[in-house]
């Protein structure tokens, strides 16, 4: 028997796109920890991979509904944790004696914890804030204009997970307020491109499921 068989085609979308929204969430915090330089905005590294969690709770919550866009926010948020536990005993554990990578090692990814633990707040927040705005714009707007909602509930969700994560992780360290702009910029012009894809992508789903 082919086990394929058990699962529907908007199963594998879930699946999917939750493990799009786990792994653009943990590579995010790890990348976090670069300040790159983009469009003339100095934003962490890891902007791009963050911006993909957004897709994917708006269209979970769009298909599947609030309950399994919290499930997934909070499975993220336990995502975090073990790759914070698992980085640190990265770091402590001892090296092999011919191994001469340590230092560098240690200083890319000693500064993750802080990082992450800056997630942990701003990404709580943001994305329950954005489960909540979006299914309240919902309600709003009576199930219409698709792309109002995900650019409202999104807008003020990255302006709030921005000014959280930069001020925990970078403050006493790097321009908070230089930053805070900088990110929210390349936020807001990410969730503009991303609108066309929640729109298809949600409109994929619904063909799928009639």
């Amino acid at each position: 028997m082919d086990d394929n068989n058990t699962f529907t085609k908007t199963d594998r979308a879930f699946m999917l796109l939750f493990a799009l929204f786990i792994s653009g969430l943990t590579i995010a915090s790890v990348l976090a920890g670069k300040i790159i330089d983009l469009f003339g905005f100095y934003v962490p590294a890891g902007v791009i991979a963050y911006s993909i969690t957004f897709i994917a709770t708006d269209v979970i919550s769009e298909i599947w509904g609030r309950a399994k866009a919290n499930f997934a926010v909070f499975s993220g948020f336990c995502a975090l944790l073990l790759v914070m536990i698992l980085v640190n005993i990265a770091i402590i554990l001892k090296p092999a004696p011919f191994w001469q990578g340590q230092e560098a090692f240690q200083s890319v990814l000693s500064g993750t914890s802080r990082i992450i633990i800056a997630s942990f707040i701003a990404y709580l927040v943001s994305q329950f804030h954005d489960v909540w705005a979006f299914h309240f714009w919902k309600r709003m707007t009576r199930g219409r204009y698709l792309w109002l909602r995900n650019n409202l509930s999104t807008m003020v969700s990255q302006l709030i997970d921005t000014a959280l994560f930069i001020t925990i992780a970078f403050y006493g360290e790097q321009p908070v307020l230089q930053l805070i702009w900088g990110q929210y910029v390349i936020k807001l012009m990410i969730a503009v491109v991303d609108t066309p894809v929640v729109y298809g992508l949600v409109s994929y789903l619904r063909k799928g499921a009639r």
